[in-house]
């Protein structure tokens, strides 16, 4: 418990990728299982402002960052693409949900990952632009739900 408000108090927001180290999105072809909602293929992402997050429920570092994601959730499911992926299996997933009253959308990998995403270490999270460029890649944790993570979205959604 400890670790985690520790984690909590020392996670930043996150930085943009630098314009010349920024790497596309090689193919949305990627089958998702919906754990808690329909299953999708992540090609009806391409073309939209995607937040990927890589996570489990027993990765204190995912546990610090999740409030903030949910906030963030909240406010932008309508505007933004979210997965949030994971291995665990459903007990876990749902008793971690149903005892911390989160509701983002989970799904597991059904097929290889694409390029240029890495799900290990984790947590591990992507922001991608509507052209399919990684705009945020951030390993550990964050404070997602900050102001400049919010401009960063805001400002991709209108492009």
């Amino acid at each position: 418990m400890m670790q985690i408000f520790l984690t909590r108090i020392f996670s930043f927001s996150p930085g943009l990728v630098a314009v010349e180290e920024r790497v596309k999105v090689e193919s949305y072809d990627w089958k998702l299982h919906g754990v808690n909602t329909e299953s999708m293929n992540f090609d009806t992402a391409q073309g939209k402002v995607v937040l990927l997050n890589y996570w489990a429920t027993w990765c204190p570092p995912c546990i610090a960052e999740m409030p903030s994601l949910q906030k963030l959730y909240n406010d932008y499911k309508d505007k933004v693409v979210f997965v949030f992926l994971t291995e665990d299996d459903d007990p876990e997933l749902n008793k971690f949900m149903s005892d911390k009253d989160y509701y983002y959308p989970i799904y597991r990998s059904l097929s290889s990952h694409p390029e240029p995403f890495v799900h290990k270490p984790i947590p591990g999270t992507y922001v991608i632009d509507k052209s399919g460029n990684v705009i945020i890649h951030k390993v550990g944790a964050a404070n997602w739900n900050s102001d400049s993570v919010r401009e960063t979205l805001d400002k991709l959604i209108a492009e």
